[in-house]
């Protein structure tokens, strides 16, 4: 008992070490200020505060959130082997499950068995989007970019040439785990195309 304890606690810390590495991962979401681009370790601890914040905004009455904030903070973490895809970049987002898949595979199985199951399950949950708990991520996932590019005068969608369509289309996830959120972005859709920031 006392060895296999240790050999989990070897890989547990195997484990913590490899995921060092989601604070290198820059995405093409700038910070609110302008002054640089956020990593996945940012954006998965500016997502899980905000979910809390946003909870009531939900479409569900009942969330599990300990499940959720579980979700939100190992989402990205296969992006240490596949990389950040741009949201709006097709070509990139083809074999992007496919990718993740296999990144998944290989870094949750550094855990004791149990962990690996229980994130694997996880991100896969989030992946497929069926749940109260992955939609709601899902929502506040996308919600977070939105907000990000809004505050920064549409920069990074200046940048990549994204249209108001493309932004839609997108995101219309957001709709299933929350209603709310949803029309907040239209309305900030419809702001941005007002003042120039989408074309």
């Amino acid at each position: 008992m006392i060895e296999q304890k240790e050999r989990d606690f070897e890989n547990i810390i195997r484990f913590i070490i490899e995921i060092d590495k989601v604070k290198q991962i820059v995405r093409q979401t700038l910070l609110m200020d302008q002054s640089r681009h956020e990593n996945d370790a940012e954006h998965s601890w500016h997502m899980a505060l905000a979910l809390f914040l946003l909870k009531d905004y939900a479409s569900y009455e009942e969330l599990d959130l300990v499940k959720a904030v579980k979700m939100v903070l190992i989402h990205d973490i296969v992006e240490i082997d596949a990389g950040d895809t741009y949201a709006y970049d097709i070509q990139a987002n083809h074999d992007k499950y496919e990718r993740e898949l296999k990144a998944a595979k290989r870094i949750f199985g550094l855990l004791p068995e149990d962990l690996q199951n229980e994130f694997m399950s996880l991100w896969q949950e989030f992946e497929e989007g069926n749940s109260p708990e992955a939609q709601f991520v899902g929502a506040v996932d996308r919600f977070m970019p939105i907000l990000h590019n809004y505050k920064t005068q549409g920069m990074q969608w200046k940048k990549h040439q994204v249209t108001t369509k493309m932004v839609e289309e997108r995101n219309k996830p957001i709709q299933q785990g929350s209603e709310f959120l949803w029309q907040k972005v239209l309305d900030i859709i419809e702001d941005s195309k007002q003042k120039g920031f989408l074309k």
